[in-house]
């Protein structure tokens, strides 16, 4: 059932930047590469603002823990303490919809994959970086 004329969908936050067209909810635009706007829009949509700041908080303070333990993990030759926050690296960017930083995450899991930690330590950080700042451009911070 449609909402009445005049009415937003309810997963509209009230006080919102929203064109409503509809059924076509457009927010202001940026560029977005680092993240997946699909499930970090949905995000942003669905939940109200100050919560999904505090998603984007718990995400950079378990950013800052995870590299953490990788690149500690990574200097002693922990190869399972390495797997293990890749793996929790993974799976905090994929709730967010950081993709990249996903891919990076999961190609340092995989213990098949030739990269050294020197190469994608590196490119982790970088990944990160791009999606605290997309998720925080989408959080209008």
């Amino acid at each position: 059932m449609a909402p009445a004329a005049g009415t937003m969908p309810r997963s509209v936050t009230p006080g919102r930047r929203v064109i409503d067209l509809g059924w076509v909810i457009m927010r202001p635009l940026f560029t977005v590469s680092a993240i997946d706007p699909s499930i970090a829009g949905q995000l942003a949509d669905d939940l109200p603002p100050e919560i999904f700041r505090r998603i984007i908080a718990t995400f950079e303070a378990d950013l800052a823990r995870l590299t953490g333990e990788l690149t500690q993990s990574a200097g002693e030759g922990d190869l399972d303490g390495y797997l293990r926050a890749a793996h929790s690296l993974a799976g905090a960017a994929a709730a967010v919809g950081a993709r990249r930083l996903e891919v990076e995450a999961r190609t340092a899991m995989d213990p098949a994959q030739p990269v050294s930690p020197s190469e994608v330590l590196p490119r982790l950080s970088a990944e990160s970086r791009s999606a605290l700042q997309e998720l925080h451009q989408l959080a209008g911070n």
